[in-house]
């Protein structure tokens, strides 16, 4: 997990307004997958979480130098926040995610795969929680490592799992992979999106093992549909 200045993010949307000038794909980045995930679409989610009922104790920054503003939100069956996504690169050294591609990048992750590696970022759709504190613990809303998360941005659906912990104080980070499947430009140091992505994080759920994709999005639809039913 990372933490971001304004002075970066000015820099951050200059770069961004320069590369939606190039053609498609003149960034480098993978294109992104079209189709949607699971059977439950966006729109259906987002309906449910129109309101909030805090369940943090206080609000989270998404960035160092911003102020507290998001607080983690209750529902049957699940807890939410609305947020930006900086890019977390963390866990497995890859071609996309190193120290050279990375300023922050660390080569482990608070939840690991099977076999004891650290997760991989650039191939695995995984979400950050920030770390137990008074503000909130994530397990004491069963939340866990491995758990399942839809996140959404832009109409899409992405189902992640619980990967990583970060700050205690910000909100708002998601894999290279992640971000890269929703569409927004997964660039460690310079990608990411402002705001509009929303997570939804299902209480007491657990992908085994936790990096299988497919295990994810199966039980991910599932949780889904029993959130649309029971909110």
């Amino acid at each position: 997990m990372r933490t971001r200045t304004l002075t970066l993010s000015a820099a951050v949307g200059a770069a961004l307004l320069a590369v939606a000038a190039l053609p498609a794909n003149a960034s480098g980045t993978t294109a992104p997958r079209s189709a949607q995930e699971g059977s439950v679409s966006a729109a259906a989610l987002l309906a449910k979480v129109t309101s909030c009922s805090q369940i943090s104790n206080g609000k989270y920054r998404t960035d160092e130098e911003t102020s507290a503003t998001i607080p983690v939100c209750g529902k049957n069956g699940a807890v939410f926040w609305k947020a930006d996504l900086d890019i977390d690169c963390d866990g497995q050294v890859t071609a996309k995610c190193n120290a050279d591609t990375d300023p922050w990048f660390q080569d482990d992750t608070a939840f690991h795969q099977s076999d004891g590696r650290a997760l991989r970022a650039d191939s695995l759709p995984y979400v950050v929680v920030p770390s137990s504190s008074s503000i909130w613990k994530y397990t004491s809303s069963g939340i866990k490592g491995g758990g399942v998360v839809a996140v959404v941005y832009n109409g899409k659906v992405e189902y992640a799992v619980v990967g990583d912990t970060g700050p205690t104080q910000i909100i708002g980070e998601a894999s290279y992979a992640t971000a890269n499947a929703l569409g927004i430009d997964p660039d460690p140091e310079t990608g990411g999106a402002d705001t509009g992505v929303t997570y939804i994080l299902f209480k007491n759920s657990q992908v085994s093992p936790i990096e299988s994709h497919s295990a994810a999005v199966s039980l991910g639809d599932s949780l889904a549909r029993q959130f649309l039913a029971n909110n």
